[in-house]
């Protein structure tokens, strides 16, 4: 028998949220949820009691990671390591956003901190994830045991498709030049145009100081004769630009992640000015941290499109532009596969390394 653990949620509330909007439903597997209790101790200790035997079994943990994010990932390893515990055949980690996916380079004297979140994971006793657009696609390298990283594309190019009207009068456009592999991905499935903007006045990740300066430089320090090293030339951004045309057009912007929206709303106010009528944002992760609903809301942003990795309610209610796309068919279909040993090759269909 499958068994379906979900973490940051009790009693009979669990079974109302997975029925309204979370990303995983029992009913679609025929599957109980299994009996847990997760709770924080008076000094903020995560407590985790199995109120059944696993032994043997296959378990799933359905982890979706709320606003703080630090007490879900200690939920998780608690939960996966009380689980080893209690002699479970295999720990499947069902996580739609993987928390840290941001951390994954080397920062000036910081740390990667996905990879140690990597370690910690198998280290409690996980031995397989679920999880779905990765924000870099290299994280699974981090590893130890498999990750199938599913793609909410299909789910978001349907939506344009039935959601938007007139969308063969849309072009894709990418908000950065990072960006611009996702979106030409989507404009040459829906057969659209493609537009980037250029020249954004703060940092990408890219520009970034990957933090190899390091010993810091020291003064009247001593060179070896004869090593003349070339001189990096420093990095000057041009004008914003948009390169192709979006006049008397519905410019859709596609990202991975909408967290802080500050880019999103300049973006789509370069894009107005330069004639798009309609503006629309989709990403897989609506994380809407802050104040991103109420910068929505003011801004020139028609609809901002994301899937229920990340309950989001909450800012739904503060602002009505917010639209969910249910992903809870293809994560369940997932836990299906792996839990009957079939192919996970028939959800990966014309997917490629863009997607």
């Amino acid at each position: 028998m499958c068994h379906i653990m979900t973490l940051g949620q009790r009693g009979p509330r669990i079974r109302r949220w997975l029925h309204k909007i979370g990303p995983m439903r029992p009913r679609r597997l025929g599957a109980e949820l299994g009996k847990s209790v997760v709770y924080q101790e008076t000094n903020g200790e995560t407590r985790v009691e199995i109120k059944e035997s696993v032994r043997g079994q296959d378990i799933f943990i359905i982890q979706t990671i709320p606003r703080d994010v630090n007490t879900a990932v200690m939920e998780l390893l608690i939960m996966a390591y009380a689980l080893k515990t209690a002699c479970a055949r295999n720990i499947i980690g069902v996580i739609p956003y993987f928390p840290y996916s941001k951390q994954s380079k080397m920062r000036k004297r910081g740390s990667i901190v996905c990879k140690l979140l990597a370690s910690m994971l198998a280290k409690a006793g996980l031995t397989h994830i679920i999880t779905m657009d990765l924000h870099q696609k290299e994280i699974q390298g981090f590893f130890s045991f498999p990750v199938d990283n599913l793609r909410a594309s299909p789910f978001l190019l349907q939506y344009i498709q039935e959601e938007i009207p007139n969308y063969r009068n849309a072009v894709i456009v990418a908000k950065s030049p990072d960006a611009a592999k996702r979106a030409q991905s989507y404009a040459e499935r829906l057969r659209l145009g493609l537009a980037v903007i250029h020249g954004e006045a703060q940092c990408t990740e890219l520009d970034m100081d990957d933090g190899r300066h390091s010993p810091p430089m020291v003064k009247n320090a001593t060179v070896h004769p004869g090593l003349e090293l070339p001189l990096m030339m420093a990095k000057e951004k041009p004008p914003i630009t948009v390169v192709g045309d979006v006049g008397g057009r519905i410019a859709i912007i596609v990202d991975d992640i909408i967290d802080d929206v500050e880019s999103f709303v300049a973006a789509a106010e370069i894009l107005k000015e330069r004639g798009a009528y309609k503006i629309y944002v989709m990403a897989t992760h609506g994380i809407l941290s802050a104040e991103a609903p109420r910068l929505i809301e003011e801004s020139t942003i028609d609809e901002v499109v994301v899937t229920n990795t990340v309950p989001h309610e909450v800012q739904k209610l503060q602002c009505p532009k917010i639209k969910t796309v249910d992903i809870s068919l293809i994560l369940s279909e997932a836990i299906r596969r792996i839990h009957n040993g079939e192919s996970m090759a028939y959800l990966f269909r014309n997917i490629t390394v863009d997607d």
